[in-house]
């Protein structure tokens, strides 16, 4: 096969270009494709640094010249002080370097050669500078080179994160030659947009015929959909914006995601407080539609790393030598500094009340930030227990990383959001023996610290969806405990754990994920139809997809998501069914599915004390404050809705409740009780929502 990747940055070969973990994906893997013998092309901008490359390589100039204006359609809400429409002059051209198997080609003009040392627009660029588009130039630039130079050679194109190419599906989907494959590197919102006459007009210039979607979105309860904001899942749009999303999963050939974690994530949601929104977004009649391209591809940890040795490594020098004590156990993070991505102001925290209260146990700490960390909290701990936590962000060799890493008995990685959709640093450190403390999120369950005792490799604590998270710290500080008690306590089971976590982390390699994308590829390259995603229909609850599927496999999935109608199509609805439905919605707290067990399943089949738990869980006082129960709750929140800015965002006013008992909350009612709404975090970490009022 012919295989063409294609980024915004793809210069993994040369750790002096290197911006983000996607070009070493990316590098690696076309290494594992062309040492299996296809012959792999990627493309991407040159970035300014031509000169660079070639006191390093031997750069080809290419007979290829492309000279034109893309034209730019600007939102006038944004880009205030520019006209409607403008265009940037471009003259694009293409050089390559032959390496390692792989042909690079570089495509360098006047706008792609800007910001040659972040390669990335900063944010700040929006509305002021064109240099904001730099990316969509390069998508312009990629279609236009892709026919200009490979013409109609067959190839497959493997693109990667649909910011970055949502030009593309729709521009290559009539070409019979090319099959897209695209690949959701990061959880971006599922619900992204970008502005949509922009997109219709560089449509034109590309002469795709593909209509943009024009599903109009309904309305939302204001406090649902204000609070998505808090939870970085997904923001509101104005309606003359479309989904980019939307736009490669429509036209790709296939869907590639990094973990079955993460294609589970993105399929529905489910459990977070994005989810019931979702469900009601035509974005979820998208993702359905588009499921059966979905497939995992996979990542990996690199050669190098793996190719070391831990046991080459001096303990007590690494620790001794930053001021540490090698005799005590050691927790070990490593992550870029970005603070509600990565859970840091939790875990610091949780550092804190751990070694205030005496824990004996070394941690280090690595927060990478190129400006230095700016939170003088952070610093103030650090200072407050030196001798027990070495706190770092500067960039250093792999190999001392390496040494951290192999000189730690626990990494820490209580990631949040669910923005990790592999996490090669958490692999990274369990590759060298360290016991996995981390966040159960669904874009690290490949790890297995959430699985239970006779596979499980670590610790896990709820996912949140908080950016002041207590319920974290203190779930991380009670691991850290337990970590500890087990690392002195129980040695045998700590080194099964450890010994465990290493064999389970040197699975991902890159020949491993080669193999999974090939197998894909090569169905798509044989012309073999992807085959329906039954299985995630169960999981996910698409009834509607389910028509031909065994009907026992349909009805325990009706019972595991209170489908109450459609188990009945499927077994006997009799007291039993009605109680088991009942009981599974009541534990996630999804009371309208209780509700509809009461309306359709046998008189009486449910308890009346389980009917009174559910119609008295929430009362409005006459003193005007809220009482609600609920056992398995660990944290209630009233979220009343704010009105609108001239944007049409607004942010709630978000309050969290008393919790006075377990499972029993308090706190002032809202004035207009039908507009509020609470978010429910419970003990199993599913957060879901509740109307204020019940009668």
């Amino acid at each position: 096969m012919h295989i063409i990747e294609t980024y915004f940055e793809c210069c993994g070969f040369d750790h002096t270009f290197l911006q983000g973990g996607t070009s070493v994906y990316l590098w690696n893997l076309s290494r594992a494709f062309a040492a299996r013998g296809h012959r792999v092309s990627i493309v991407t901008p040159a970035h300014g640094r031509l000169d660079d490359l070639r006191a390093r390589y031997d750069v080809e100039d290419l007979p290829y010249e492309d000279t034109y204006t893309l034209p730019l359609v600007l939102d006038p809400k944004i880009w205030r002080d520019f006209p409607a429409e403008t265009g940037i002059e471009l003259r694009t051209t293409a050089h390559r370097i032959r390496l390692d198997g792989v042909d690079l080609y570089f495509l360098s003009n006047d706008c792609l050669d800007r910001l040659p040392t972040t390669f990335y627009p900063p944010y700040s660029a929006k509305g002021r500078d064109l240099v904001f588009f730099k990316p969509l130039v390069f998508q312009a630039d990629s279609v236009r080179f892709l026919r200009g130079w490979f013409g109609e050679e067959r190839a497959v194109v493997h693109a990667h994160e649909p910011y970055y190419h949502y030009l593309l599906p729709a521009a290559l989907r009539d070409d019979p030659t090319k099959m897209v494959v695209s690949t959701v590197q990061s959880n971006m919102p599922v619900a992204k947009k970008v502005y949509g006459p922009e997109v219709r007009r560089l449509f034109e210039l590309l002469d795709v015929k593909a209509e943009l979607p024009d599903v109009p979105e309904g309305t939302y309860p204001a406090a649902v959909l204000q609070y998505q904001q808090l939870t970085h899942l997904h923001y509101a749009y104005p309606p003359d914006h479309v989904a980019l999303y939307e736009l490669t999963a429509e036209h790709s050939d296939l869907i590639d995601f990094l973990s079955p974690g993460q294609l589970d994530f993105y399929a529905s949601f489910r459990d977070t407080p994005f989810a019931e929104l979702f469900e009601r977004l035509p974005m979820a009649d998208v993702v359905r539609r588009n499921a059966h391209k979905m497939f995992v591809g996979g990542c990996a940890i690199s050669d190098e790393w793996l190719a070391m040795d831990p046991a080459e490594v001096d303990r007590a020098d690494v620790l001794g030598g930053i001021g540490l004590d090698p005799a005590l156990p050691t927790f070990f993070h490593n992550a870029r500094y970005a603070v509600h991505h990565k859970g840091q102001v939790e875990l610091v925290r949780a550092v804190d009340r751990v070694l205030s209260a005496g824990l004996a146990a070394n941690f280090v700490l690595r927060c990478i930030a190129g400006e230095g960390i700016d939170d003088p909290y952070f610093h103030e701990v650090a200072r407050r227990h030196a001798g027990r936590l070495h706190l770092e962000w500067e960039r250093v060799d792999e190999r001392r990383v390496f040494a951290y890493a192999a000189s730690s008995d626990f990494c820490v990685f209580p990631s949040k959001f669910e923005m990790d959709t592999f996490l090669i640093a958490q692999g990274e450190a369990m590759a060298c023996g360290a016991v996995p403390i981390a966040t159960a999120q669904e874009g690290m369950a490949h790890f297995r610290h959430a699985d239970g005792p006779s596979t499980g490799t670590g610790f896990a604590v709820n996912r949140s969806f908080a950016e002041d998270d207590e319920l974290l710290v203190s779930a991380l500080a009670d691991r850290f405990r337990a970590a500890v008690t087990l690392w002195s306590e129980d040695p045998a089971r700590y080194r099964e754990l450890s010994e465990r976590a290493s064999a389970v982390a040197r699975e991902f390699t890159w020949e491993r994920c080669a193999d999974l994308h090939l197998a894909a590829f090569g169905r798509l390259w044989r012309g073999e139809s992807a085959a329906a995603a039954l299985q995630l229909a169960l999981r996910h609850g698409w009834f509607e997809q389910l028509q031909d599927a065994d009907s026992a496999a349909v009805a325990e999935a009706a019972l595991a998501h209170g489908a109450v109608d459609v188990y009945a199509r499927h077994a006997p609805l009799d007291s039993d069914a009605a109680r088991r439905i009942f009981a599974a919605s009541w534990q996630r707290a999804d009371f309208a599915a209780c509700e509809r067990v009461l309306e359709r399943g046998p008189v009486g089949a449910v308890e009346r004390q389980d009917v009174d738990r559910l119609r008295g869980r929430c009362h409005v006082g006459d003193d005007g404050r809220i009482v609600y129960r609920l056992a398995h709750a660990e944290r209630v929140e009233l979220v009343v809705p704010s009105e609108p800015g001239a944007d049409g965002r607004a942010l709630p006013r978000v309050q969290l409740l008393e919790r006075t008992a377990p499972g029993v909350f308090t706190g002032p009612a809202p004035g207009r009780a039908a507009d509020a709404r609470l978010l429910l975090t419970l003990s199993s970490g599913r957060v879901t929502w509740d109307e204020v009022r019940h009668d």
